[in-house]
């Protein structure tokens, strides 16, 4: 799944987050993200990151392979 694809599920799912991402294999299939959205704003961090993974729907596992999180309220 493209840097592109991955933001765009994000964003859709939680308008006004800004996301970053790495590439950990350089192969489109393990990234890392840092997700920062106010809709996190006093929610565990489990809650958080099953917010992130909702946007993906049943594509986690197939088409994104990987996705490893870190998340934040805006300051």
């Amino acid at each position: 799944m493209s840097a592109s694809a991955i933001e765009a599920a994000i964003l859709a799912a939680l308008p006004g987050a800004t996301v970053e991402l790495r590439d950990l294999a350089g192969d489109d299939d393990h990234w890392a993200a840092t997700v920062t959205a106010p809709q996190f704003a006093g929610l565990s961090r489990v809650a958080q990151h099953k917010l992130v993974y909702a946007a993906f729907g049943g594509r986690m596992g197939g088409e994104l392979h990987a996705l490893q999180v870190t998340t934040a309220v805006p300051k």
